[in-house]
């Protein structure tokens, strides 16, 4: 990187010579390019004119709007360090966030001002503003008499830039450091791996208080110059609207299951598309294979953390390789990948194992947690994902990585390890089921028996017994589930996650 290493800078570098085309369209406005730079810039200023000491974070929980993605990018100009919130977050929730982080400022939606004002005056934060889903509120009021010109500000390359708190299903959330090294390393990447061009349009329907949505999905648009049509939320009607002027779509698995529900999504409506993308959740084969079908084209699976944003990715041009279903890809270019056992030595293809990451992407480390930091790294500087994987395996080619599980949902019953995603695999390919979940519960003779929870698909009835008893046909024993319970939905986080921490809470 030339010059400044602030990631803005970088960004506009994407920009289109004609600052006053679209770029960003919602159901009720437009922003050209112009209006970003110059709607940051305001941003920039006010934050400039609060006096804020170098590094202070700017907490924002606000719903997504494209005023919202404009001050991201003003506090990366500006310097400073965003913290984004998610928006289901509670007063005790956001109450450790404020307390943890001490940012200089907090952003809110307007009805939230009221106890988001009591909490930062307990933890010290001295400016709070509004700011709601239709771009008004105390922060667009007082940023209106700044200047729209700014400066961005000179940044090195590790200076922080970002930091996003995990989502803390075992312990209390972590926050995630990210540099602009980091997010400028991975933006570049996957603007050449996917194939990024300036007459993209992008559907941005994902929340961008997450990796997804806020840095991959913008950034890719961003950097090209591309246009993004602009949606709060997934919203079926809305995407049949648009997607006839789109080219590329970046989603979680239920978005790809709702569309396929939906007998108007047709290969014809998606004409013009080029790249639809799944990420953040596991996608079933059922769907990926069900998809190519309806569509002619596969989804792309990759795969990423809070820690390191994009890691792996099923290729894009067809001369590095096929999209596997079942699998996230390959390793990007830059991005180191190994699977090793508890040992650290590195497996073969086929064995399952803890998957650690290197590369120019890879965090520095937790907010003000050295010791958890130190555990998350091995000696030689790999990062330890907690994820569980493997290189190959069934009709997957030896370099492309397939991930089995975190290793927290890993299930040891009588002495033997128990991967939960092998299990559900064989579950979801049973007739009437449309999803399961599978969980390790204490159990007084085994230390952990097997448990699924099983979503039927809809008008179809399981019978446990007889699910149980084909199992035992075709696994071993130790790990056909000791009971299958059947139930209308799974719980899961904002980003579609199941949330197992809930299910082992509630059959435990």
């Amino acid at each position: 990187m030339d010059g400044n290493a602030n990631l803005y800078a970088l960004l506009a570098k994407g920009f289109p010579a004609d600052r006053s085309a679209i770029a960003i369209e919602t159901p009720e406005r437009s922003y050209s390019w112009n209006d970003i730079e110059e709607l940051s810039g305001r941003f920039a200023n006010l934050l400039h004119a609060l006096d804020l000491p170098a590094g202070s974070r700017i907490a924002v929980q606000v719903e997504k709007s494209p005023e919202a993605l404009m001050l991201y990018l003003a506090s990366i100009r500006a310097g400073l360090v965003y913290l984004p919130l998610n928006t289901a977050y509670r007063e005790s929730e956001v109450d450790y966030f404020l307390t943890d982080a001490e940012p200089a400022v907090v952003v809110c939606d307007s009805k939230n001002q009221e106890w988001i004002s009591r909490l930062a005056d307990k933890t010290g934060t001295a400016h709070v503003y509004t700011l709601d889903e239709d771009g008004s509120g105390s922060l667009a009021l007082a940023a209106a008499s700044q200047s729209a010109e700014f400066d961005t500000v000179q940044s090195l390359p590790d200076d922080l830039a970002a930091i996003l708190y995990t989502s803390g299903t075992t312990g209390r959330s972590k926050g995630a450091m990210l540099s602009h090294r980091n997010l400028s390393s991975n933006a570049e990447v996957l603007n050449k791996y996917w194939g990024w061009r300036p007459d993209d349009v992008l559907l941005h329907m994902l929340p961008i208080f997450h990796v997804h949505g806020l840095f991959v999905a913008s950034h890719g648009a961003l950097l090209a110059g591309a246009r993004m049509i602009w949606l709060p939320k997934l919203d079926i009607e809305k995407a049949l609207h648009y997607l006839p002027q789109c080219t590329v779509l970046m989603g979680v698995p239920t978005y790809y299951v709702r569309l396929l529900n939906d007998a108007r999504f047709t290969r014809e409506l998606c004409s013009r598309m080029r790249l639809f993308i799944s990420g953040s959740a596991p996608l079933l084969t059922e769907t990926f294979e069900a998809f190519k079908a309806r569509i002619g084209q596969p989804i792309l699976e990759r795969y990423g953390m809070s820690e390191t944003i994009m890691l792996t990715s099923n290729p894009y041009d067809t001369a590095l390789g096929e999209r596997v279903g079942g699998t996230v890809g390959q390793p990007l270019p830059g991005v180191m990948v190994r699977v090793v056992d508890d040992t650290e030595t590195e497996l073969g293809v086929g064995e399952i194992g803890n998957v650690q990451v290197r590369g120019p992407n890879v965090f520095s480390g937790y907010w003000r947690m050295p010791e958890k930091t130190r555990e998350e790294f091995t000696a030689d500087g790999w990062f330890r994902t907690g994820d569980v994987g493997r290189w190959g395996g069934d009709s997957a080619p030896a370099n492309y990585l397939s991930i089995v599980g975190r290793s927290k949902d890993l299930i040891i019953s009588g002495g033997f390890n128990i991967y939960p995603k092998e299990i559900e695999l064989l579950i979801d390919d049973m007739p009437g089921v449309d999803e399961s979940a599978v969980i390790g519960v204490a159990h007084p003779d085994f230390g952990e028996a097997v448990v699924a929870v099983v979503v039927p698909k809809a008008g179809a009835s399981l019978d446990a017994a007889a699910m149980i008893a084909d199992m035992k046909t075709r696994m071993a024993n130790f790990k056909v589930p000791k009971h299958i319970y059947v139930v209308d939905q799974l719980p899961r986080n904002t980003m579609g996650k199941v949330q197992k921490n809930i299910l082992r809470t509630q059959y435990s």
